[in-house]
């Protein structure tokens, strides 16, 4: 399964507001870039992915579920624009900032490394291993 990282202004709607959708989760709503609705219609139900606090903040915060695949975004009548369906899995213990990520050299080629603008990204299987472990999560 692949893995994700959603980025969200937490003013907006932040980790806390995620978690009080409970088990029906959240349309990840609103975003109007190509390449991240690409990468939208590429996820399935299960995968997980980080959860990023963007603009305040700068640090991954927590794990989230896709729990809907790709489906039209209700905030547009244009059918060009999908999103999924997320809910909470798990906070992380210590939430890991921009700048960690940054200064470790092993996640230099992370997409929020080389392409911070892009909302919802891949990550991969040891950029996740690393993050979970510098968050204080299991992978």
């Amino acid at each position: 399964m692949a893995q994700w990282l959603f980025k969200s202004e937490p003013d907006v709607f932040g980790w806390d507001d995620l978690v009080a959708k409970g088990e029906a989760g959240e349309e990840w709503d609103g975003v109007r870039n190509y390449q991240a609705r690409n990468n939208m219609r590429q996820m399935k139900v299960g995968e997980k992915g980080f959860y990023y606090h963007s603009r305040t903040g700068l640090e991954i915060v927590g794990i989230c579920e896709v729990c809907a695949e790709a489906h039209q975004d209700s905030t547009t009548d244009d059918e060009r624009w999908d999103c999924v369906d997320v809910r909470a899995v798990t906070p992380f213990k210590t939430p890991v900032t921009l700048d960690t990520i940054k200064g470790d050299t092993r996640l230099a080629e992370m997409v929020l490394v080389k392409n911070s603008r892009l909302s919802v990204q891949p990550v991969t299987d040891e950029e996740w291993a690393l993050i979970c472990d510098l968050g204080g999560v299991a992978a």
